[in-house]
């Protein structure tokens, strides 16, 4: 019996496990086109960027190990690495670019600098396999983030050229949004914080507040740009203040109408962003996920199939969320092969949001609703056991990529033919 036969007849099984349950896995298959992921590329070279030729990360708390063969080290390379990516990823993506990642033809263009036409040739790429792009303003790995701040800077000079930076990429995102017909959304992140106890934190979240109403006070149709602001817990040589908290963005986000993103690294490692999102989401229009793995807080590990990525899924998909949270990655591992982590980590998120669409809400809340708490416990736990993992195959092979192991006979091929090569 060959592969295919094999998946289509496992999947009839398995779709005959779930109708027993309530469930149309031929509907789930379907639905997750609506599950589109927004893919990092800061994965692609440990992110570097293309400012200048020998471009490093730097500042800002940020941190990637390892330095394991096959960085991208051009436009040309990292294209071909994400091609790669996306040839192995059933459904469809989006990608995710950060402001230093432009294509500024070896000229050095400093980032209050940057224009549209540093990311037209991404734009074009982008139309030619018909995804969208979100964007980011990059505000660490310069000299005017030494400080330690950014945006909250009490210096205007240096406030200033990361206003004029983040006015400039809210251009590029507005241009991105309306050349490919979906909307860029457009996250705002910075470092800024203190290692040591400061004494005015209400000084430096007054600037900030300031600076975002100046940053990004300039109007754009929804339909081409969404704004987002990121908080962090702390960061390295931040890790008695952040300027930006959970607090400061989620009130500047609901006062401003902004989206916020929920980064699942971002929090004490006891919080949890899947429990986070119907709060967040009764008081703004859209949430912005950065899905990663924190084994020690913001350690941005590769994405796995686990509870807290379950949960993210699961609230998401059980209030028909969807439509308003908008999924990202963002995880940054350069001891392992980076084209394998990026598929590895996206099949996982995926997953994720397959299972919880094979879940009988409906006939579950039903139960919690009757108090029938041991009869919903019972539910969940045998769904863990269905065979989500035909359905998953059936959906890889309608999709025309490899649904089992073969990937990763793929992505070593590409390692010792391309990657082992640079």
């Amino acid at each position: 019996m060959d592969k295919k036969t094999m998946i289509e007849q496992a999947y009839e099984l398995a779709k005959a496990q779930y109708a027993a349950l309530g469930v149309d896995t031929d509907a789930v298959v379907a639905g997750m086109d609506e599950v589109q992921i927004s893919l990092h590329c800061w994965q692609t070279d440990d992110v570097g960027g293309f400012e200048t030729p020998d471009a490093e990360l730097g500042g800002g708390g940020i941190q990637v190990t390892g330095n394991h063969p096959g960085k991208a080290k051009s436009l040309e390379q990292m294209r071909a690495d994400l091609d790669k990516v996306l040839s192995l990823l059933p459904g469809k993506q989006r990608l995710n670019l950060h402001a230093i990642y432009g294509d500024f033809g070896g000229e050095v263009v400093d980032r209050d600098q940057i224009e549209v036409k540093h990311f037209q040739s991404w734009i074009d790429w982008a139309k030619e396999r018909g995804m969208g792009l979100d964007f980011n303003p990059t505000c660490f790995s310069h000299p005017m983030a030494d400080s330690g701040f950014t945006l909250s800077s009490k210096d205007p000079k240096v406030r200033n050229f990361w206003i004029e930076h983040v006015k400039r990429c809210r251009a590029i995102s507005a241009e991105m949004g309306k050349q490919l017909g979906t909307p860029c959304v457009m996250n705002t992140w910075i470092p800024d914080g203190s290692k040591d106890e400061p004494i005015d934190r209400n000084g430096h979240r007054a600037i900030l507040k300031d600076a975002l109403d100046e940053a990004l006070g300039t109007p754009y149709p929804k339909e081409h740009l969404i704004d987002a602001v990121e908080s962090k817990l702390f960061g390295i040589g931040a890790e008695a203040m952040t300027v930006g908290s959970h607090d400061f963005y989620l009130g500047y986000a609901i006062k401003n109408n902004k989206a916020i993103c929920l980064d699942s690294g971002h929090f004490h490692l006891t919080e949890s962003v899947g429990d986070k999102i119907s709060s967040c989401l009764q008081f703004v229009d859209d949430v912005l996920l950065h899905i990663s793995r924190p084994i020690r807080w913001d350690s941005d590990h590769v994405v796995t199939l686990n509870d807290e990525v379950r949960l993210i899924a699961s609230e998401i998909v059980r209030n028909n969320y969807l439509p308003r949270v908008k999924i990202g990655l963002d995880f940054f591992d350069g001891s392992i092969n980076r084209v394998g982590a990026y598929v590895v980590g996206t099949r996982a998120a995926q997953q994720a949001f397959m299972q919880a669409m094979l879940e009988p809400t409906k006939n579950l809340v039903k139960l919690e609703e009757e108090g029938k708490y041991f009869e919903r416990l019972a539910y969940l736990e045998l769904l863990k056991t269905r065979a989500f993992g035909a359905v998953w195959d059936y959906y890889c092979l309608q999709n025309n990529v490899p649904a089992d192991e073969a990937f990763i006979t793929e992505i070593q091929q590409y390692e010792n033919e391309v990657l082992l090569k640079r």
